[in-house]
């Protein structure tokens, strides 16, 4: 279990790291060519944490520049794979070595408990990189069927020069998601974090020059979607772009790839998940252990969070007790404080953003919470609402506010579930193994867990249907398809006059 350190030694920690400021490219700390900058502030305090680069069109430039000099020579791409598997191999020990210090950076930068940066993010981003580069020299090509006189080869090649564009709600683990796959394929990176989360970005970027990345690999350019995001999108030297964060975003990726030079897009976006529990469902206590967990982990702030609870009326009001004793253990506090299990949302926007949806409550029926506490927290907020229609059923509210529809039966859950423009994640608690499964083809999502709450792990393909997902896969094997081209190599066997075979 990860050694968590007393509330006095984390904020000890918070006064004495040295926080990155400047962008990184070319294996350097560097300002932003225009020499202006953005404050990012801890969301709990609203105190400045630093000042960061604001880099624009001319940095996005000289990174993807830098990027495809390193792809091109081949310092990283044509290295044998084995020598890439050890650079990160070496890479997650140095985050796993420096854990305390990237928790704090990222409990202050995003306002989340660092009971969950500890035993979470740390540790899935430390696995995450160690299974890609431990997967790096086990990934076969193939041979076709072919005649006797043509050998059919099919060989993977990294894409190139790829564009990394991070959410804020997962800094240190979305960053693992997409530079694991990503390096480990080969591929030159340039990174855009959110505006709101750079620093553990910067940091690891740092880390990753001491586990002897080349320079030029791995690249970060700190500032606005509109000035970094948008003309990295647009580039057209980068080859492929994956991006994580919300469905309005990601159209906007796919306009720019058609507006520029078709490069390959993979979107990982929104989510309003259902979680259905149905009348035969056993254990209710531990049921409703994986529905607070579902909704209010990370202060909701998860694409994945089961957002809507679907329950079936003969369970109804057990269901909530049970839920509601849990959710009280939710306690709202300092982040820095690891018994606490709700910290702050990530910005006084985001903040805004989630507290109106309070107020879209007075015509619902508030069953718990319904509170904000210092215009940085929201407290575990459970509504009633009386049918799928309610505008707290179908908008993604990404906070710690939890939707019951009550229905009747088992093919009313499912039609309630599906009713919605995203197809993220799911869940379906039941005893009855056929209708779990039958349940689960059902359900429009790319993934569906029974009986508990969560997202598969790095060993599942994660992504979603309809406006949740586009182009590809984060996570499993199937990550590194977006970092890759397929060629065919034919090779004509046949003995023919002046080419003969000996």
């Amino acid at each position: 279990m990860t050694d968590l350190l007393t509330q006095g030694e984390y904020e000890a920690l918070a006064k004495s790291i040295t926080l990155p400021a400047n962008a990184f490219i070319d294996g350097k700390f560097r300002p932003a060519a225009s020499g202006k900058t953005f404050s990012t502030v801890n969301p709990a305090t609203g105190a400045p944490l630093t000042e960061v680069a604001a880099c624009g069109a001319e940095d996005v430039d000289f990174a993807v520049g830098k990027a495809r000099d390193a792809f091109e020579d081949g310092r990283w791409s044509r290295i044998h794979p084995t020598d890439r598997k050890e650079v990160l191999l070496r890479l997650a020990k140095l985050i796993e070595r420096n854990r305390h210090e990237l928790a704090v950076m990222e409990s202050l930068d995003s306002g989340k408990p660092i009971y969950d940066c500890e035993t979470v993010d740390i540790p899935e981003t430390v696995h995450t990189l160690k299974w890609h580069a431990e997967l790096i020299d086990k990934i076969y090509d193939q041979v076709a069927p072919a005649s006797d006189n043509h050998i059919a080869m099919i060989v993977r090649e990294p894409v190139g020069v790829v564009g990394l564009v991070l959410p804020w709600n997962f800094p240190l683990l979305m960053l693992a998601w997409k530079i694991g796959p990503a390096l480990a394929s080969g591929c030159s990176v340039v990174v855009k974090p959110a505006a709101e989360t750079s620093l553990t970005t910067l940091r690891v970027a740092e880390l990753a020059m001491e586990a002897g990345l080349p320079a030029g690999v791995l690249n970060v350019i700190t500032g606005s979607g509109a000035e970094v995001g948008e003309p990295l999108g647009r580039h057209a030297d980068v080859d492929m772009v994956s991006f994580t964060g919300s469905t309005a975003t990601g159209r906007r990726f796919l306009h720019y790839s058609a507006d520029s030079n078709l490069k390959e897009v993979v979107l990982e976006m929104g989510g309003k998940n259902p979680c259905i529990v149905l009348d035969d469902a056993e254990d209710l206590d531990t049921v409703a252990a994986h529905v607070v967990q579902g909704a209010f982990w990370n202060m909701g702030e998860n694409c994945s969070a089961a957002s809507r609870l679907i329950v079936q009326k003969g369970v109804r009001d057990a269901l909530l007790d049970k839920v509601q004793a849990h959710a009280r253990e939710w306690n709202v506090g300092n982040p820095l404080d690891p018994s606490v299990r709700i910290g702050a949302l990530v910005s006084k926007a985001h903040f805004d953003k989630v507290s109106s949806y309070l107020e879209t409550a007075k015509d619902a029926k508030v069953v718990m919470g319904g509170k904000t506490h210092d215009g940085t927290h929201v407290e575990p907020t459970i509504i009633s609402v009386s049918g799928n229609d309610h505008k707290l059923a179908r908008e993604e509210i990404f906070g710690p506010i939890l939707t019951v529809i009550e229905v009747d039966s088992f093919e009313a859950a499912i039609s309630v579930a599906n009713d919605t423009d995203y197809g993220l994640a799911a869940s379906i608690f039941t005893a009855n193994a056929k209708r779990a499964l039958r349940g689960a083809r059902m359900l429009r999502a790319g993934t569906v867990t029974v009986n508990s709450f969560g997202e598969g792990d790095i060993s599942t393909p994660f992504g979603g249907y309809k406006q949740s997902g586009f182009g590809g896969r984060d996570n499993s094997v199937h990550a590194h398809d977006q970092y890759t081209q397929l060629k065919t190599i034919w090779l004509d066997l046949n003995d023919t006059a002046g080419d003969a075979i000996d």
